[in-house]
């Protein structure tokens, strides 16, 4: 995953989003787009997986395990490529 970029002329630059299977185990991220057919991001949304929502990778395998919500979840890597996101800033508010 990269990593967040240096501020430029004194305002922070936002780090490109990369798909969920590419982040590290223990990183926390904001998802910022669903990139899969409408149907698939309906039920994303409906499990947690929203535009703007938190969620820390716990597991990445075979599958990908997150916590949203307060819940685990597991997806496939698959599906997990549409789910693009960015990296919370190190102290963990995000903004």
């Amino acid at each position: 995953m990269r990593s967040i970029q240096p501020p430029v002329n004194g305002k922070a630059v936002a780090a490109p989003a990369c798909p969920l299977s590419q982040v590290r185990a223990g990183t926390s991220v904001r998802i910022k787009q669903l990139c899969a057919s409408p149907e698939l991001c309906q039920r994303l949304r409906e499990m947690g997986f929203c535009e703007e929502q938190r969620v820390k990778l716990l597991l990445q395998q075979r599958s990908v395990v997150c916590q949203v919500c307060n819940v685990r979840l597991g997806l496939s890597n698959e599906l997990a490529d549409t789910i693009l996101v960015e990296p919370l800033h190190p102290s963990g508010h995000g903004g």
